[in-house]
């Protein structure tokens, strides 16, 4: 192989490397994005869920504390 040719190939796998370089810190840029959404979806179905507990626990009788069907 000439020097050329491995010149070439050099630059080559260079351009590769820093194209490669790019799409990792894109690819890990968006995964911490994600992870902060998952902890921002997460924290909201918690609230929602204690809110849920609250609501249910508060205007929703037990069937045993239901008054019966009036009798016609």
């Amino acid at each position: 192989m000439s020097n050329k040719d491995l010149q070439t190939r050099l630059d080559e796998l260079e351009t590769r490397l820093a194209f490669q370089d790019d799409v990792i810190q894109t690819l890990s840029e968006q995964v911490a994005r994600q992870e902060l959404d998952i902890r921002e979806l997460w924290e909201a179905k918690k609230h929602l869920n204690t809110q849920l507990k609250e609501v249910s626990s508060s205007n929703i009788r037990k069937e045993e504390d239901e008054a019966p069907p009036p009798h016609y």
